[in-house]
């Protein structure tokens, strides 16, 4: 029997960051819960209460919840309305498709004044002459019935046949309680009937029934195991088409077996393929002769690294970050190292004996990463030692430097020892023949001048029409 349990209103309650005490509106639909409780004690505040398509044949344990608005118990196996008077608040009230026949039991909804909307859609009731009447007339309070509106005139009419409606339905839930009986003793003997072929089919796989079947399976068991398969199949196949053909009224009592039939199937198929799936056989973490393996299930990188001056060895094992720490197992040999992390071995051959007593291990708080120390078995003595009456004089040199370093000191260069060549007087001067501004040529300019002057003296006249050409003309 599924019932409600704090953890499942706690994973309902994400909306409210888990918290049941201030919870407001919760949904348990589609959970087959068997039994209401527990509700009014943990959730004091509910305000919306979703419970359709379960398996809850009663209303109780809601009385409470004195601020609940809207209840829905629609597809459930109900019977009759009660244990309501409590809600003070109800506005809402859904018991759709129900097994609701004592029509009657709609009268405890009298004292919850604010109900506004009531569904009755789906149950027995609804098929009763004078349901509509009754419950309009019953209901002074109701605005709609089963989504539609209840008007003024409609009340009315049925106040003033109410007492001969009231009649009516009195003599068809008598009808329907003895119907309802008829039914319930056809359900317990459908019940037994099933419980005694179970019994049987039991037997028969116990081989209970044959007394040689202990001989036979100690000889052929692989082919009994065959065939006893086989039948199980064919007798499995046998029995759903029996169920599912066989016609059986709607009735809570066939809707609870219908579900227990098939959860018992969903189990039986869980088990057989339980019981298909091989173990995966252990690694072998030292083989026959003696010899450690080395052995990396999770798959994680790592970096062995050889301490010398501490003479140790240092595992570095990139463990995932958000792993916790007690899904560690850690275990150091003398020749090997072995971590579990989650279940899966990781294993180290170790180039040298450690001391697993003065070994330890870290864990990085921003990586995650996993270090573990082993110090060596062997003491190596280091270089350090020979070194230690050398280091007097290190210091008066290092106290002359520092006090030479204080002062500052200059550098001379001597440049009859050390002479640069000139880089300006790489390239020779070449003489500018004709070319370039006059005025950077005032030579050239004093010998114009002198030609023209000789040769106005002979005759000729000298005219510059342009800086590159001479023109010469002869006077008469």
């Amino acid at each position: 029997m599924v019932r409600i349990t704090e953890d499942l209103v706690r994973r309902r309650a994400e909306h409210n960051n888990c918290e049941i005490f201030s919870l407001e509106e919760i949904s348990l639909h589609q959970q087959e819960i068997e039994k209401l409780e527990y509700l009014d004690k943990w959730c004091r505040d509910l305000k919306i209460l979703y419970l359709q398509n379960n398996l809850i044949p009663k209303i109780e344990n809601v009385g409470k919840l004195k601020k609940l608005e809207y209840l829905n118990v629609a597809l459930n196996n109900i019977e009759r309305i009660e244990n309501l008077e409590g809600c003070e608040e109800l506005r809402k009230l859904d018991l759709t498709a129900n097994f609701i026949g004592e029509l009657s039991s709609v009268e405890t909804l009298k004292y919850n004044i604010h109900l506004k909307e009531l569904f009755l859609v789906g149950n027995p009731c609804t098929d009763f002459e004078g349901y509509r009447q009754f419950v309009v007339a019953t209901l002074h309070q109701l605005k709609y019935l089963d989504s539609k509106e209840i008007e003024r005139s409609e009340r009315i009419q049925a106040l003033q046949s109410y007492p001969e409606v009231k009649q009516k339905i009195r003599e068809q839930e008598q009808a329907y309680l003895l119907k309802r009986a008829k039914e319930k003793e056809e359900a317990q003997r459908r019940m037994r009937e099933r419980k005694d072929r179970k019994e049987k089919q039991m037997e028969a796989e116990l081989g209970l029934d044959s007394p040689d079947s202990l001989q036979y399976k100690e000889n052929h068991q692989t082919e009994g195991e065959r065939e006893q398969q086989m039948w199980r199949t064919a007798e499995d196949d046998e029995e759903d088409r029996r169920f599912w053909e066989e016609p059986t009224p709607y009735t809570p009592e066939s809707r609870l077996e219908t579900h227990r039939y098939i959860e018992e199937k969903r189990k039986a198929k869980d088990n057989i393929r339980g019981s298909k799936k091989r173990e995966k056989p252990l690694p072998k973490l030292v083989t026959a002769e003696g010899k450690v393996l080395n052995i990396n299930m999770p798959k994680l990188h790592f970096s062995l690294k050889d301490d010398e001056e501490n003479n140790q060895f240092i595992l570095d094992l990139a463990v995932y970050r958000h792993l916790d720490t007690s899904l560690l197992d850690i275990d150091v040999q003398p020749t090997y190292i072995r971590v579990l992390v989650k279940g899966k071995t990781f294993q180290l051959v170790l180039p040298e004996e450690v001391k697993p007593d003065s070994s330890s291990a870290k864990r990085s708080q921003t990586t995650g990463h996993l270090v573990v120390s082993m110090p060596k078995v062997k003491e190596i003595i280091l270089a350090k030692q020979k070194l230690s009456t050398s280091v007097k004089p290190s210091n008066s040199n290092t106290t002359q430097k520092s006090t030479r370093s204080k002062q500052v000191e200059k550098l001379e260069v001597d440049p009859s020892k050390y002479s640069f060549p000139d880089v300006t007087k790489i390239i020779p001067e070449k003489e500018q023949i004709g070319q370039g501004p006059i005025k950077l040529q005032p030579e050239k300019i004093k010998e114009t001048m002198k030609i023209s002057a000789a040769y106005h003296q002979s005759g000729w006249q000298v005219i510059q029409l342009k800086p590159a050409s001479l023109i010469w003309r002869f006077e008469s």
